[in-house]
């Protein structure tokens, strides 16, 4: 009987480190991942604020474009290249710091807001600049620079450009409506072609595509912009007699533009 209660108090007593090591670990191992939880959303949160910053100000760039007229236009566009190169030297430049060395897709939807406005403004720049569309190996080709060579750089992804690239046919479309207001048809016509030639390389792609709910989305919108670009230079060329009758210098008059800017 000694025997037995001596075996039982010894297995009592084996058992025990045991129990206080693996307490000790598990707590070790859950305050590790509690750090590790903090120091994500704690980037999380200066990644989004970096991503706002550059949304921000490529709108600005986005809006000097938008002042573009037969008159000014390399002044315009020279203050828009200006300012684009800012946004990447100041806010892409931070973004980069931020997440290089990380995994980039852990944290795209903080921060693909402001690089799919950067890659709608730097394709704005390019169209009124050159009238060809600026493509993604390019477009990172400028970002390298950014990053640390020992680094993994961060690369716009396919995904961000394409969303980007749909919001690009909105811009595209006001553009077209004061340049035909401005007189400037050819332009406008140009700008529809270009338009037109997005729209339906993205029908071939979107299909193709996983999680593609945002593109789907966009891509509706696109439309809209496409067919108002397309009614515009339409009423132009069949009212175009009406237009030269008239002897007027304001074109405006052709398409209704209020309803085509709404």
């Amino acid at each position: 009987m000694k025997t037995i209660v001596s075996g039982t108090a010894l297995q009592s007593i084996a058992k025990r480190p045991r129990t206080i090591t693996t307490e000790s670990y598990m707590k070790d191992a859950f305050a590790n991942y509690a750090g590790y939880l903090n120091e994500l959303n704690e980037k999380r949160e200066r990644v989004v604020k970096s991503s706002r910053d550059i949304t921000i100000n490529s709108k600005k760039v986005i809006f000097q474009v938008h002042r573009i007229s037969r008159d000014n236009k390399e002044e315009v566009l020279k203050k828009a290249e200006a300012d684009l190169e800012a946004v990447k030297d100041q806010y892409i430049s931070r973004l980069v710091k931020e997440l290089q060395g990380t995994d980039f897709w852990k944290l795209r939807r903080a921060y693909s807001p402001g690089v799919q406005e950067y890659v709608e403004a730097a394709t704005f720049c390019k169209f009124c600049r050159t009238g060809t569309l600026l493509d993604l190996e390019e477009l990172n080709a400028g970002l390298l620079p950014l990053s640390d060579p020992a680094i993994e750089p961060l690369q716009i992804n396919v995904f961000d450009y394409l969303l980007g690239l749909a919001d690009l046919t909105g811009e595209l479309m006001r553009l077209a409506i004061g340049r035909i207001s401005d007189g400037e048809l050819e332009f406008a016509e140009k700008i529809c072609r270009f338009s037109r030639d997005i729209y339906r390389e993205l029908t071939l792609v979107v299909p193709l595509m996983d999680n593609n709910s945002d593109m789907k989305t966009k891509m509706d919108t696109m439309l809209q912009s496409v067919l108002k670009i397309e009614n515009a230079c339409l009423s132009v060329h069949v009212r175009g007699s009406e237009y030269t009758l008239l002897g007027s210098s304001d074109p405006s008059f052709l398409m209704g533009v209020p309803d085509m800017q709404s």
